[in-house]
């Protein structure tokens, strides 16, 4: 398996994968390297077919302090084709966690500033501390949220991304789930209790069932209603219904006994 210095990715026997931001002593600050394992990481945890979903954390006292300084003095030295290169790896990273097939919850602590917004909002889901701080904090440094303001927008919405980009200010974990960007928050000394809640929760779901939910619902994205929408959803339903994993569950409903993927839990 692929050595990593700036990240590192945990296996559960349970069936689920974490993937830690792993420079605590730089605010786990990302930078190009950081960039790059977290791609090969990704790479990694999407041909291990026996996992059920990924955790994407951070070490420390902070989820992630945006880009490292360093990182930026360098940048400010680079010609325009450089700056589009570290840009375009950006990018590779927030789509191919976006496109994951396995279902992403992220885990908030501390800051999360600047592209630390975008690794959240390319989660499926996201939970964090209510003292937890977030900002899209580009414009104060004379830049822009470029990379991650398509997947910003999807989180929070046009208005909410237009108001924070612009201004910004800064906002806690209550604030973020109000805007849709964490689905729960709780004080920080109860996140981890909080955490292994949300893992037994997932942990009682059929684990292809999952993945499938995931196509489905980027298939469906806003819900516009069109004819070719629905006959993918006809046979979506249609091919878990037959599979393994839907046979099983459905046998396990109506005998009144648990399914396979919940016996097998350990």
């Amino acid at each position: 398996m692929t050595d990593f210095t700036t990240v590192q990715l945990d296996f559960d026997p349970r069936g689920f994968a974490t993937l830690w931001l792993d420079r605590p002593e730089k605010n786990n600050a990302f930078d190009a390297a950081m960039i790059k394992e977290l791609i090969l990481a990704l790479d990694v945890v999407k041909d291990r077919r026996e996992l059920r979903f990924l955790l994407l954390r951070g070490r420390g006292r902070h989820f992630c302090a945006g880009a490292d300084l360093a990182w930026m003095r360098e940048a400010a030295d680079l010609d325009y084709a450089a700056n589009l290169a570290d840009a375009q790896a950006l990018a590779e990273l927030m789509y191919n966690l976006y496109h994951l097939k396995l279902p992403i919850l992220a885990v908030v602590q501390g800051a999360a500033f600047g592209g630390a917004l975008g690794l959240i909002a390319c989660c499926d889901l996201a939970i964090g501390a209510v003292d937890a701080q977030f900002a899209l904090s580009e414009v104060r440094i004379g830049l822009a949220p470029a990379v991650i303001s398509p997947f910003v927008v999807q989180a929070i919405g046009e208005r909410a991304a237009r108001r924070y980009a612009l201004t910004a200010e800064r906002f806690d974990g209550e604030r973020a789930r109000e805007l849709g960007l964490l689905a729960e928050c709780y004080p920080a000394a109860e996140l981890d209790s909080a955490l292994e809640q949300w893992i037994a929760t997932l942990l009682q779901n059929g684990p292809q069932a999952m993945k499938a939910t995931k196509d489905l619902l980027r298939e469906v994205g806003s819900g516009a209603l069109n004819p070719a929408l629905r006959r993918y959803t006809e046979s979506a339903i249609a091919r878990l219904r037959v599979s393994p994993e839907g046979q099983e569950g459905l046998r396990a409903f109506l005998e009144k006994r648990a399914p396979a993927w919940q016996e097998d839990r350990s």
